[in-house]
């Protein structure tokens, strides 16, 4: 679910510097178009977000892939700040944003985003069309959208150009495999395992 912020003050615009100076209060937000949006994700979908960063994490590990992967991960985009449940760059890439001392991630660094999908939530719209077209901008080469009501489902949207081409949808019983950013293979029943 995601609900504006609203201050003293009133509605935004807001900035990149107003969304980091927000109180630690254990509550996600991301900025978009001027917007402070609060993100509430539940106890399966933070799980989810864990295991696939595991699953990821393991099989970059295994195919000696120099990567970084974050659960979750604060991005640039063209309408602002993103926080993608699950995000991979390379090592290199995330070293140099640090050294940098960059708030955000560069988002046109960013080789998969993952977005898992709270059904009947202010977020769902925004994950499976908004951010579909706005990851593709920002130059996301790999973008996949996780389902897990009443079972797990992913949809992998790969850039072509501009856009992401058809998605590739998966179900509870198929084994993803994908080659790139690096070789990843796991069955979605993994995903099942939170009931």
């Amino acid at each position: 679910m995601s609900a504006a912020i609203q201050d003293e003050y009133g509605y935004g615009p807001y900035t990149v510097e107003d969304l980091h100076n927000l109180p630690d209060e254990g509550k996600a937000h991301e900025l978009v178009d001027g917007w402070l949006i609060e993100l509430s994700p539940s106890t399966r979908h933070d799980y989810l977000a864990k295991a696939l960063a595991r699953i990821l994490e393991r099989a970059a590990e295994d195919s000696g892939a120099n990567i970084y992967v974050q659960a979750p991960m604060d991005i640039s985009t063209p309408s602002g700040a993103r926080k993608p449940d699950v995000a991979v760059m390379s090592a290199e890439a995330a070293r140099s944003a640090r050294d940098l001392g960059l708030s955000l991630y560069p988002g046109n660094d960013v080789r998969l985003a993952i977005e898992i999908v709270s059904r009947g939530s202010g977020s769902e719209r925004e994950d499976r069309r908004r951010k579909v077209i706005e990851y593709a901008r920002t130059g996301i080469d790999q973008y996949w959208i996780v389902d897990f009501e009443p079972r797990p489902r992913i949809q992998i949207l790969r850039l072509n150009g501009a856009a992401y081409g058809e998605p590739i949808v998966l179900e509870e019983t198929d084994v993803l495999e994908v080659s790139d950013p690096f070789p990843i293979a796991f069955p979605l029943s993994r995903l099942a395992d939170f009931r």
